[in-house]
């Protein structure tokens, strides 16, 4: 267990920048730095970039020079690394191009929802997440043997889900379902902006109790991200604990803990046969070591 800071070698702003990583976990990352003068603004998904008049500072709180090139075998080993598809920057193009077959005759709404995801605050309900449950339903639809209508929906859907998103459940679940509406009203026909807007409103809890066909497979979709890999899974621990930065840290906890032992004591976490026999026994592994956690620290 390391914190780590490489040779100043990346010009920017007029100086030159080292990065600053963890081989064992964001957590001691982030309380090494708050003990130094870094801005909490230069963290970068998976590191620090740190200004050359900083990295002594950073050495002196505990953080060990290495060559880039150990940094980088170290990060990635450690799982920790962020890889290019889950950087919004690079997503971006792929996921317009991909509106522009769902919704030719809109074009500019995948901007606009794209902005929405991508908007500022937002840590782990962002663009990444996006690219997740789409690929999630593309796997899952193809697994239940879905038509391409079915498929169209939930892939619309996909994008509504969470473009409004302020962390007030319910409310956020509702405006997302009546944006999409909005939105569609004009481009999509009833039926499906029907169908579309009953799949958003599941995922207000998560019921199992909803009477859209397509929901199992979107319910498993969206929490596909509880079976991530270990480093993947902390990634997303750290960035849904950012997102909720306002809350005080012993509400958060308790609440978390109350949200996913409530999930540990569903049968089942997941209402596909697939998800169920790939993903079942991962999910509530990465739930119960998170409920410790936030029970004993």
């Amino acid at each position: 267990m390391a914190v780590l800071i490489d040779p100043p070698l990346w010009p920017a702003h007029g100086t030159v920048f080292s990065h600053l990583v963890s081989d064992s976990s964001l957590e001691e990352l982030h309380e090494l730095v708050g003990r130094t003068s870094i801005s909490p603004r230069a963290f970068d998904h998976d590191h620090y970039d740190v200004p050359a008049h900083l990295i002594d500072e950073a050495v002196a709180a505990g953080a060990t020079r290495v060559t880039a090139h150990e940094l980088t075998r170290r990060l990635t080993a450690s799982g920790l690394r962020i890889p290019a598809k889950e950087r919004p920057a690079r997503l971006r193009g792929r996921l317009a191009r991909e509106w522009n077959t769902l919704v030719p005759t809109a074009p500019e709404l995948g901007d606009i929802l794209l902005d929405r995801w991508d908007a500022q605050g937002r840590e782990y309900h962002t663009s990444v997440h996006l690219s997740e449950v789409l690929g999630n339903v593309r796997v899952l639809g193809n697994a239940e043997s879905i038509g391409p209508e079915s498929s169209r929906i939930l892939r619309i859907a996909s994008w509504y889900h969470d473009a409004v998103y302020h962390g007030i459940p319910g409310e956020d679940e509702r405006a997302s379902a009546e944006l999409a509406v909005a939105h569609l009203t004009g481009h999509v026909g009833t039926a499906e902006i029907s169908r579309i807007q009953a799949v958003i409103l599941g995922t207000i809890d998560h019921t199992q109790a909803s009477n859209e066909p397509l929901w199992p497979i979107f319910h498993d979709a969206d929490l596909g991200i509880l079976a991530a890999s270990r480093g993947r899974y902390e990634r997303y621990v750290t960035s849904v604990r950012r997102e909720y930065s306002h809350v005080p840290e012993g509400i958060f906890r308790r609440t978390r803990a109350e949200i996913l032992e409530g999930f540990l004591g569903q049968d089942r976490l997941y209402l596909t046969d697939m998800a169920n026999r790939l993903w079942e026994k991962q999910a509530r592994q990465n739930l119960r070591s998170e409920v410790e956690a936030l029970r004993t620290e």
